[in-house]
C-alpha cells in the first residue's frame, strides 16, 4: 500500500507527525479571503490514512464544495492531517486529550467506546435525531455508532469476510466448493487440498493466528448464540456492568474448532497480508475481507475474475441448519469535543454520507455502505456493476455482528488474542485456555 509522510507540527504541541496533507480543488483553500467581508472558517480534521491518503480528496472535495454552496457567507477551508492505522489512535488520544481543537475525525468501530467514555467526542444523539436518516442504515451498522444508546459517531462504511476459493486448484483436488460451508467438511476439504496442493508449494486452507485473530473467532462463537459479552447484575462499583461470556460452553466449542483445524494439519498463519497471500495463489482457500484488494474497476475485469476465484458468503457452520455469522469492521466519522465548529462539521459529515457523494468513493476503493439505499437500493447498481461477489457480499450483513463498543475491549481482544495463540501455536486446552483470558478480561471490567 502506498504511504507517504511529511513532518509539521500540530498547533501550539509542536509534536512531529505523518503525513500532512491539505485539500486543493482549483484554489488553496488554506489562503484567507481578505478581499470581502465573510467569515473564515477552516476546519481541522485527523484520519486514518485508509492506506492512501490522497484518496480523501474524491470524498472530502465533492462534499466541501456542496457546503461552500449552503454557505455563501461563509469561506470555509478545510485541514486535514493522515496517519496510518497504527499511529490514528494514539495521535487522536494525545491530541484531544490536551485539548486541540479538532473538528473531524475517524475511529475505528472498535475505538468508539474508550473515546466516548472518556468524554473526547461529542454525543450526536440531538444531531441525528434532527437528521432523520436512521432507517437509512442496516440496524447492525447504525447500533455500531452508539454507546449506552447515544448516538457518538456514524457509521460510514464497512466490510465482511467470507470464504474464498481459486475454482482451479479446488477442481485439481477433486475437493466440492459446497463441502467448505460445514466444519466438517471445512476440514476435510482441507486435508484434500494439503494432499495434492502442498508438495507445490501451495497451502489449502488459510487459517490466521496473527494479530487480529479474534476477529476470525468470534463468528463461530456467534452462531453457536454466544457473546463475547454480556451484562450482569452485582458490579462492585456499577451495579450492572459486561461481564466475560466468551468461556461458556458455545465460546469452547468454537474454540475446539479452531484446535480441530491445526490437529488436521492446517498451519496457523503469523504473518497477515489482507488476502495478498490468497491473490499470489499462495493459497488455495481463504476467509478474509478480500474485496478491498482486487484491482477490478470495470464489468469485464470483474467477470474475468469472477470466473476463477470463487465465493462463498458466510464462515463454515457445525451444520448445515446453523445460521452462519461474520464480523464486521470498518470506520465511524465523530466530532470531537473540543470542535469549535460543531454544526459545521456534523453538515460536513452529513454531506459526505450522501449516497450520490458516498457511494463513487465507495466503489473506487471497494468499500461495502452501512446505508441501505447504495446497498440494495438506487445507488447499488454501480458496486454491483464492478465489485465482486457485490450482491453476496450486502447479503452477509444482516447476519454481521460488531465488537462491543465499551473502553475495555482492545484489552478483552488481547487476552482472547492470547488464548486462541496458545491453542494455535501450543495446543493448549481450549476450555483452560478461555477461562484465562475471560479471568483476565474479569479483572479489567472491575468484577475483581
Amino acid at each position: 500500500m502506498l504511504r507517504s509522510a511529511l513532518i509539521t507540527a500540530i498547533g501550539v504541541l509542536a509534536v512531529s507527525i505523518l503525513a500532512n496533507y491539505s485539500l486543493s480543488f482549483g484554489s488553496n483553500l488554506q489562503q484567507i479571503d481578505n478581499s470581502s467581508n465573510k467569515e473564515n472558517v477552516t476546519l481541522s480534521a485527523i484520519l486514518e490514512d485508509q492506506g492512501d491518503p490522497a484518496r480523501w480528496n474524491s470524498l472530502i472535495g465533492p462534499a466541501l464544495d456542496r457546503l461552500r454552496e449552503g454557505h455563501p457567507d461563509i469561506t470555509i477551508n478545510i485541514d486535514y492531517r493522515t496517519f496510518p492505522y497504527n499511529e490514528t489512535r494514539e495521535k487522536l488520544l494525545s491530541t484531544l486529550s490536551d485539548h486541540i481543537p479538532i473538528d473531524l475525525i475517524t475511529l475505528d468501530q472498535i475505538w468508539l467506546g474508550e473515546f466516548a467514555e472518556d468524554r473526547l467526542i461529542a454525543d450526536l444523539t440531538n444531531y441525528t435525531q434532527t437528521w432523520g436518516r436512521q432507517k437509512d442504515w442496516y440496524e447492525v451498522n447504525w447500533d455500531g455508532g452508539a454507546v449506552d444508546k447515544n448516538i457518538y459517531g456514524i457509521w460510514a462504511w464497512t466490510d465482511v469476510r467470507g470464504i474464498w476459493y481459486w475454482k482451479d486448484l479446488l477442481d485439481e483436488a477433486s475437493v466440492d466448493p459446497n463441502s467448505l460451508k460445514t466444519w466438517d467438511g471445512y476440514i476435510a476439504a482441507a486435508k484434500q487440498l494439503n494432499s495434492v496442493l502442498r508438495p507445490k508449494g501451495i497451502e489449502g486452507v488459510h487459517l490466521t493466528g496473527a494479530g487480529h485473530s479474534p476477529d476470525l473467532w468470534y463468528p463461530y462463537l456467534w452462531m453457536l448464540g454466544g457473546n463475547i459479552l454480556q451484562e450482569r447484575e452485582g458490579h462492585p462499583t456499577k451495579g450492572t456492568y459486561w461481564f466475560p461470556a466468551f468461556n461458556n460452553s458455545e465460546g469452547v466449542r468454537a474454540m475446539k474448532f479452531i484446535k480441530d483445524q491445526v490437529d488436521a494439519g492446517i498451519k496457523p498463519q503469523k504473518n497477515h497480508f489482507w488476502g495478498e497471500e490468497f491473490l499470489d495463489r499462495k493459497f488455495a482457500v481463504m476467509i478474509e475481507a478480500l474485496q478491498h484488494h482486487i484491482p477490478i474497476t470495470t464489468a469485464d475485469s470483474r467477470t474475468a475474475f469472477e470466473e476463477r476465484v470463487g465465493f462463498i458468503p458466510m464462515f463454515p457452520v457445525p451444520h448445515e441448519d446453523n445460521q452462519t455469522s461474520t464480523l464486521m469492521g470498518g470506520w465511524l466519522f465523530s466530532i470531537p469535543s473540543t470542535s469549535t465548529h460543531k454544526d459545521l462539521a456534523w453538515e460536513l459529515i452529513t454531506i459526505m454520507l450522501e449516497p450520490d457523494i458516498l457511494g463513487p468513493y465507495l466503489v473506487n476503493h471497494a468499500n461495502l455502505p452501512t446505508q441501505i439505499q447504495i446497498g440494495e437500493g438506487p445507488f447499488s447498481e454501480e458496486p454491483m456493476r464492478v465489485i465482486p461477489y457485490y450482491n453476496d457480499l450486502i447479503s452477509m450483513i444482516p447476519s454481521g455482528h460488531e465488537r462491543p463498543n465499551i473502553r475495555e475491549y482492545p484489552q478483552i481482544a488481547e487476552f482472547v488474542k492470547e488464548a486462541l495463540d496458545s491453542v494455535l501455536y501450543k495446543g493448549a486446552d481450549p476450555k483452560r485456555s478461555l477461562d484465562d483470558a475471560a479471568s483476565a478480561s474479569a479483572k479489567v471490567l472491575g468484577w475483581l
